[in-house]
C-alpha cells in the first residue's frame, strides 16, 4: 500500500496568545499583521473586503461558501480591497455566477491581499468572542516555511486599533462630485440627472453605495476629504452635510473631525446625517463618548429597534467601537438600539434635523429596511428650504 503524503500547509495564522492555525494559502504571498474579526454575512464578501471601515483588520467569514460567485467591479465599495486579509473555512471554488468577471483568488493576488482557507472557523470565531478581537499575524508561503516565534512576536507587538486614526489613510485626496445612483434591473447603475439638494459628504472612508443612496434620494453630492474644515464645507453652500463611515478609533479621528462638526452645528441650521464612524463623530461632537467593544458587530443579520416606533430593522453592521448611550447629554436622544446586546445604534438632536446611526442602511440586508434614513435626510433639507 502506497504511503499517503499529507500536503504541507502553505499559510499560517498566529494569534498573539500563541495559538496557531495552519491552512491553505491563496491570494498574495507574504505576511500581514492586523486585528482579527469575524463577519456572519452569507453574501457580500467582495463588498466587505473593499469596505474602507475594515482597514487594519483581517476578516474571518463564518459562512463557508466564500468565492463561489467570483468578483465583479460593480460590487467594489472602493477601488481595491482595504481589509488586510481573509480567513475562510473552505478553499474557494470556481466562480459560478453570470456577473463574475474574475476569480476571487486571482483578484486577491492582483490586489496584494493574503488569504487562508481550510480553517476551523467555528473554533476561531469562539476564540475571537472569548479573547476579544485578537491581534494576529497572517502569513502565506507556497513552500510552507514559517517562523512561528517571529509571527507570534509580531502579533504581540502590533499596537492595535485603539488610538489609531485610519480615516486619514482611506479618505480621498481631493474633492469630487458623485451622481451615480443605486443599481437597478435591468439598467444597472444610472445617473442622477435632476438632483434637488446639494450635499457635502465628508469622506472618513465612504462606501460607494452610501454615495449612490444619497444620489438616489435626490442629492447632488460633493465629497470632501476627512480633514475638511467647516469653512471648506460651507464654501459649497450645501443644503445638508453627511458624515461617512470609516475605520479606526473614533476618538483619534475626532481630534480634527469633531471641531469641524461643532462649528457647523454652532453656526448653521443645516441638516446633518451620519453613518458608522460618522455616527461616532457626531456623538463625540455633541458631548458623548465612544468605547472599544470586545469583538464588535460585523454581519448582515443584526436586528436594530427604532425606539420611537418599535420597528425592528434587519441591518448590516461593521464596527469595533460604539457610542456609549449612557454618556449622551441632555437634548440628545437615543433613537436606535441593538437587540443583540442593547448597544447604541442611533442618536438625534431633539429639536433639530441632526441624526446618525451606527448600522449601514445602504447595505440592503433587509433588503431595504433602513433606506428611509436617506429619505428622511432629503425631507429635512426640503423642509429647511421651504421654511
Amino acid at each position: 500500500m502506497a504511503d499517503t503524503v499529507t500536503p504541507k500547509p502553505t499559510a499560517c495564522l498566529a494569534l498573539a496568545d500563541g495559538t496557531i492555525f495552519y491552512g491553505n494559502g491563496f491570494g498574495a504571498y507574504g505576511e500581514t499583521v492586523a486585528e482579527l474579526c469575524f463577519n456572519t454575512a452569507m453574501t457580500g464578501y467582495q463588498e466587505i473586503m473593499t469596505d474602507p471601515s475594515y482597514a487594519g483588520q483581517i476578516v474571518t467569514f463564518t459562512f463557508p461558501h466564500i468565492g463561489n460567485t467570483g468578483v465583479t467591479p460593480e460590487d467594489d465599495e472602493t477601488a481595491d480591497p482595504v481589509a488586510a486579509g481573509m480567513v475562510v473555512k473552505w478553499d474557494p471554488t470556481l466562480a459560478s455566477n453570470w456577473r463574475a468577471t474574475e476569480e476571487l483568488k486571482d483578484w486577491l493576488t492582483r490586489t496584494n491581499r493574503i488569504a487562508i482557507g481550510g480553517i476551523d472557523t467555528r473554533r476561531l470565531t469562539r476564540a475571537i468572542r472569548q479573547l476579544g478581537a485578537p491581534h494576529v499575524a497572517l502569513a502565506h508561503d507556497p513552500d510552507g516555511n514559517f517562523d512561528i516565534e517571529a509571527l507570534v512576536a509580531k502579533a504581540r507587538e502590533w499596537s492595535g486599533l485603539e488610538g489609531l486614526d485610519l480615516a486619514k489613510d482611506v479618505t480621498c485626496s481631493q474633492s469630487y462630485r458623485w451622481d451615480e445612483m443605486r443599481w437597478a434591473w435591468p439598467e444597472g447603475y444610472t445617473r442622477q440627472e435632476a438632483p434637488k439638494h446639494k450635499v457635502v459628504a465628508i469622506d472618513y472612508g465612504a462606501k460607494r453605495n452610501i454615495l449612490r443612496c444619497l444620489a438616489s434620494a435626490g442629492c447632488d453630492v460633493t465629497v470632501l476629504p476627512a480633514s475638511a474644515t467647516a469653512e471648506e464645507v460651507l464654501a459649497h453652500s450645501p443644503d445638508g452635510v453627511f458624515l461617512s463611515n470609516g475605520p479606526g478609533d473614533p476618538a483619534a479621528t475626532g481630534e480634527y473631525a469633531v471641531p469641524m462638526i461643532q462649528q457647523i452645528l454652532d453656526t448653521t441650521d443645516l441638516p446633518m446625517f451620519g453613518i458608522c464612524l460618522g455616527h461616532q463623530m457626531l456623538a463625540l461632537a455633541l458631548g458623548g463618548k465612544t468605547v472599544k467593544m470586545n469583538h464588535g458587530h460585523h454581519g448582515a443579520n443584526h436586528p436594530v429597534k427604532e425606539n420611537a416606533t418599535g420597528k425592528v430593522e434587519i441591518t448590516s453592521m461593521n464596527h469595533g467601537f460604539a457610542v456609549d448611550g449612557q454618556s449622551l447629554p441632555d437634548g440628545v436622544e437615543e433613537t436606535h438600539v441593538s437587540l443583540f446586546d442593547g448597544s447604541n445604534c442611533g442618536i438625534r438632536i431633539s429639536d433639530r434635523p441632526v441624526y446618525s446611526v451606527q448600522h449601514h442602511p445602504e447595505a440592503s440586508p433587509g433588503p431595504q429596511d433602513s433606506f428611509y434614513l436617506f429619505e428622511r435626510f432629503a425631507e429635512a433639507m426640503a423642509a429647511r428650504k421651504s421654511a
